[in-house]
Order: structure tokens, then C-alpha cells, then sequence
């Protein structure tokens, strides 16, 4: 995220991009060289040397980021092997199906949304699709979980 937040400001030495981020640099190292491979960053060299975006944050989508990192977007496995278990696997297939659409929609969210969108403050936003989010204080629409009888947390 340091990168978004001083794009165009020139190259950031990884020490102060693991100082301000938390990470150790051992990490951010092995990071940073995945990201530069696949031509995300760009290192610098010299006494203002480290490293800096390639692209405008506005044309980096997390869904790049994670698969690169990752692998797949989804702990079920990826969207192929998905569809192969559900023609396949007939006692499981809903399961499957919805590890699927769990997948699918995960993936929909990390592919429209930018390292811009974070810097903003804008997530994917869920008010595209015609969802309107809850305000404070208003009740839930959520049922308590029942066990045993009885409403979960009540005595």
C-alpha cells in the first residue's frame, strides 16, 4: 500500500516500506521480487534507489496481486477444478456448486477492485449491485442462530 500512497514520488527503500508496514523485510523482499517479475514494480538503483509502482494504482487489481502471490483467488481451489468436481462428483455437487459461487464472487470483488479503490477508501462497492448497506442502530436482518431451543447467547 506504501507504493499506491507515493506513486510518482520516486522509489521507496524496502527497509522504509517494511518500517511503515509492519512486515519483516526478508518477506517484503521475496514479495517485491514476485511483484517486479511479473512487472508490477519497478526497482531503482542508487542512493534514491528502492522500489516504485510501474502502473498507476488505478490499473492494479488486488485479483492480480493475490493470484501472482497466492495462486487461485478462492481456498476451494480454483474455478476449473471446481466445475470438474461438480460434473463429477454427483453426492457433493451442491457443495461443490457453492464453493463455487463463493469463488466466483470473491473473484468478481478482487477483479474490480484497484489499489486506487483501497487508497480511496472504496471497496468493490456493494451498492452496484442494487444492495444498500445497513446504517447503525438498525436492526438486523439476520435471525439468531438456534441451539438446543434456544436463541444462541440468550439464558
Amino acid at each position: 500500500m506504501m507504493l499506491s500512497r507515493h506513486y510518482n514520488q520516486g522509489a521507496i527503500r524496502i527497509r522504509d516500506i517494511a518500517y511503515e508496514e509492519a512486515l519483516p523485510e526478508k518477506f517484503l523482499e521475496l514479495i517485491l521480487l514476485e511483484l517486479k517479475n511479473a512487472r508490477m514494480v519497478e526497482s531503482v538503483r542508487g542512493a534514491k534507489g528502492g522500489y516504485q509502482l510501474r502502473r498507476p494504482p488505478s490499473d492494479i487489481h488486488l485479483s492480480e496481486i493475490i493470484r501472482l502471490i497466492d495462486g487461485p483467488l478462492a481456498p476451494f481451489g480454483d474455478a476449473d477444478q471446481l466445475r470438474t468436481l461438480i460434473h463429477r462428483d454427483d453426492e457433493h455437487r451442491a457443495l461443490y456448486q457453492v464453493f463455487l459461487d463463493v469463488r466466483d464472487a470473491a473473484a468478481k470483488i478482487l477483479e474490480h477492485t484497484t489499489l486506487a479503490d483501497i487508497m480511496n477508501g472504496k471497496a468493490a462497492d456493494s451498492s452496484k449491485s442494487g444492495k444498500r448497506r445497513k446504517k447503525k442502530g438498525e436492526p438486523s436482518s439476520v435471525l439468531p442462530m438456534v441451539v438446543h431451543g434456544s436463541a444462541a447467547g440468550q439464558k
